[in-house]
């Protein structure tokens, strides 16, 4: 009768703790911005660092999905460190210094940032920036297709 009991109690507190737990997992996606495959190993590591259990982002549709647990990270969180490492998200903006820092295949279209087409080492040695500047004319000589 007494193992009973305790086989009992022991089901119970692994069903409360079971549903505890439930209620603390948070699954979210967000857009973030990236290119290639060397982006998406970034970004996904960048999530898990800031305590999601799990990431997964689709280059195509530019799409982070994550689940972690709310009682120790949040969305917020998340996203800033994604940023802390270059990329823009929906909430936070990467600095230009974080951004700059990326590989020249991972610098993608920023909305809203004028970019110098010079800027990059790429660009400064194109035959469209003459003594580092940009003319009018060539002004996307650079730029993404």
């Amino acid at each position: 009768m007494k193992t009973l009991q305790i086989f009992s109690l022991i089901t119970l507190m692994s069903c409360l703790s079971t549903a505890s737990f439930a209620q603390a997992a948070k699954k979210e996606s967000f857009k973030v911005a990236g290119e290639c495959g060397m982006c998406k190993k970034k970004i996904e590591k960048a999530a898990k660092e800031a305590g999601a259990t799990y990431a997964l982002w689709n280059s195509d549709s530019k799409v982070l999905v994550v689940k972690y647990n709310s009682t120790s990270t949040n969305s917020a969180k998340i996203q800033q460190k994604i940023a802390g490492v270059g990329y823009d998200t929906q909430k936070y903006k990467a600095t230009d210094d974080a951004y700059n820092s990326l590989d020249d295949c991972c610098q993608y279209e920023r909305s809203g940032v004028k970019v110098d087409c010079c800027d990059t080492e790429k660009c400064k040695t194109a035959a469209c920036c003459k003594d580092g500047k940009c003319t009018p004319e060539t002004s996307d000589c650079c730029k993404k297709s």
